[in-house]
């Protein structure tokens, strides 16, 4: 071969083929400038790495689609009939891709969006639409694990009425059915919203119980929601606020009316392992758009465009150089012409050869899974301050992990849901019960007694002249708090003192429970004694002291004095039956010693008599006479022990009677009439 047939076929090898691709985004968006900047050190980046093995060249052609569906459709045709782009990154929104994913089926085109979320863009639809950053559907797992861990079983989605927050809602209601938790309510906030239609919205979800808010929306329209729920209390201790991936990827909290606006918000966010690669792209980043103020901070969406960029790059130059044309057929000039589009010749090509790209970009392992990126890592972050704190990762295989140094730490589970370290809104450590009374925004107005001059261990009012304000404590209060702290919602309550204005009782305890009845109070506190009266106005709680119910009544004396006083311990049938035993006592002692004890007589009238003698004596012990017969003897003993016990419970009774008064009351029930006791 000759050196200049050497040199012609070197010179050829040098010759790069030009590709032109199309790049639809919103110029004037924060992601949009991101995007493009992103797209621009990409294809810088890759064609300095590899300049001499890469024979293609992607030319990006811009157009703005100026936020609309309209905008980006008519970019789109633009670019396919009248530049003949082999491929589009772009667009921005769902509800723009919607639209021209169908114009790239039409021309065979690839389609590749890094910010295009909602599910119903399914992979199913179109095998030219390539979803170059994560589905929707694969955090409403994490969230509804999240959710499922402390036992919340309501939660109400607020999302903007538009495709990118509709996609999401049926498949986050079907992962709640499955652990029990329903969504009792859809909020829906409209994308042009105004702050008193944001409001309006709000002020209705205050006056339900549920408390745990998922949203789901753009961040621009979720940091306005922000700021009016902060103003309206809504940010307070009780609320728990979970925002998807779609707002928390922008989450920026150097600005402090943003970090004071969002404390103890929940975020889900896709996890990106910080490497030295990713290190050196963010410095420059940084350093490259320091002259450009309008630009923010990188966040995934920057990486997700630069590495969709190096796929499309790789899948062009993995196709080999060739000529990249358009088959038209029937296409008129008119360039908004939509009968008949030039299809690609290389299309389906390109279209094999991205499925097939596979590397590792600075987001992560980029490849293609049913024609969108995959991921089963998400990071769950609290702010705090102004940091956004990881206080938990997700896997697929794990769950939560409570080690989130260690992928393979044990999931949380409902019962472990504490030891996550989260600051909830309000400033509060304690994990919120998740629903309330619904109140519409009134607290419950709790009535406390104010004692003059006297200091009770029940229930103490202290008054700040300063602050302007009451603290009250005591044994009542405590054991009101263990009760409502006990209840598996929450409710809002304050302590009123029932006092004047010069901080004196303003009654009695009468006149506070009969506040009460008036509406003026929902219910009172304190040492309260439960009479009849009270009843009629008031349900009275079971009493928690040993005191119980008692009734003062007035009562009779059933004491009565007179002669016959000393028959009264002893009735008829028991007066008749001791009689009758001491004559069969003197009957046995007849039959047992009348042959051989003088001392009882020789006849047996006198035998008898003082046989019978001898049975009454006994109850005083005064006998005389002797038995001289060992079973007499024995029926003695037996005799004398019944006739003690018999007179000494005879002398207590009588005693009783006539020493203790017997007082009975005149009113036996708290609902019979009292009438002329008094």
């Amino acid at each position: 071969m000759s050196r200049k047939d050497t040199l012609i076929e070197e010179a050829a090898e040098n010759i790069t083929i030009p590709v032109n691709v199309g790049v639809v985004l919103d110029a004037d968006t924060e992601i949009g400038k991101m995007g493009m900047k992103c797209i621009s050190m990409a294809l810088s980046d890759l064609y300095a790495s590899h300049g001499s093995s890469y024979r293609t060249r992607l030319v990006p052609n811009t157009r703005d689609s100026k936020n609309t569906v309209v905008g980006a459709a008519a970019a789109a045709l633009d670019l396919l009939k009248n530049v003949e782009v082999q491929a589009i990154l772009g667009p921005m929104t769902s509800m723009q891709a919607n639209f021209v994913i169908n114009l790239g089926d039409v021309a065979q085109v690839p389609i590749i969006s890094f910010s295009a979320t909602s599910p119903s863009l399914s992979y199913t639809r179109s095998e030219f639409f390539f979803r170059a950053t994560l589905n929707d559907l694969s955090q409403v797992q994490a969230i509804s694990i999240f959710i499922h861990a402390f036992g919340w079983k309501a939660a109400v989605p607020i999302y903007v009425h538009n495709e990118f927050g509709e996609g999401i809602i049926p498949f986050l209601n079907d992962a709640l059915e499955k652990i029990n938790t329903n969504l009792p309510y859809r909020s829906v906030i409209h994308p042009l919203a105004s702050d008193d239609e944001i409001l309006k919205e709000l002020y209705k979800l205050m006056t339900m119980q549920t408390r745990i808010f998922i949203l789901h929306m753009p961040f621009s329209l979720g940091l306005r929601l922000f700021m009016k729920a902060k103003e309206i209390g809504m940010m307070s201790k009780g609320y728990v606020w979970i925002t998807t991936d779609g707002m928390t990827n922008f989450l920026r909290l150097e600005n402090s009316a943003i970090a004071r606006s969002m404390q103890g918000v929940i975020g889900i966010k896709p996890h990106v392992r910080v490497t030295k690669r990713l290190q050196a792209f963010s410095y420059r980043w940084r350093y490259n758009s320091q002259e450009e103020a309008s630009i923010q901070d990188l966040n995934i969406y920057g990486l997700w465009a630069y590495d969709a960029t190096i796929a499309l790059a790789m899948a062009v130059e993995k196709i080999g150089p060739r000529h990249f044309s358009f088959q038209k057929i029937n296409v008129s000039n008119g360039s908004m012409d939509l009968d008949s589009l030039p299809v690609s010749t290389v299309g389906k090509d390109l279209q094999h050869a991205l499925v097939d790209t596979s590397f590792t970009g600075i987001s992560g392992d980029f490849h293609f899974k049913n024609r969108q990126l995959d991921t089963s890592i998400f990071e769950i972050i609290n702010v705090v301050g102004k940091e956004k704190k990881v206080i938990g990762i997700w896997t697929t295989e794990n769950g939560i992990p409570r080690n989130l140094t260690s992928m393979s730490g044990d999931p949380i589970l409902p019962s472990s849901a504490a030891s996550l370290d989260i600051l909830w809104p309000g400033d509060s450590k304690s994990i919120p019960k998740g629903w309330v009374i619904p109140t519409n925004e009134k607290k419950l107005r709790i009535g406390v007694p104010v004692k003059d001059g006297m200091s009770s261990k029940f229930v103490r009012v202290i008054n700040d002249l300063k602050s302007n304000t009451s603290k009250v404590s005591g044994f009542s209060i405590d054991i009101f708090d263990a009760v409502m702290a006990t209840l598996p919602y929450y409710v809002p309550y304050d302590y009123v003192p029932f006092e004047n204005a010069d901080g004196k009782s303003a009654g009695s305890y009468d006149d506070m429970i009969y506040q009460v009845y008036l509406g003026n109070f929902d219910a009172v506190v304190g040492d309260i004694t439960i009479i009849a009266n009270r009843s009629n106005y008031v349900d009275f709680t079971l009493p928690y002291t040993e005191s119980g119910v008692t009734m003062i009544v007035p009562v009779k004396d059933k004491k009565q004095k007179t002669a016959w006083v000393f028959l009264k311990p002893l009735t008829w049938d028991l007066w008749l039956t001791s009689v009758c035993f001491f004559i069969f006592f003197a009957f046995v002692i007849w039959i047992l010693e009348r042959k051989s004890n003088e001392e009882f007589g020789q006849t047996a009238p006198q035998q008898l008599g003082t046989s019978l003698w001898f049975s009454f004596s006994t109850m005083v012990f005064s006998q005389r006479e002797k038995v001289v017969t060992g079973l007499a003897r024995f029926v003695v003993i037996i005799w004398c022990f019944v006739v003690l016990i018999l007179t000494q419970s005879y002398t207590a009774s009588l005693t009783s009677m006539l020493t203790v008064s017997q007082l009975e009351p005149t009113l036996t029930s708290i609902d019979k009439p009292c009438c002329n006791t008094f």
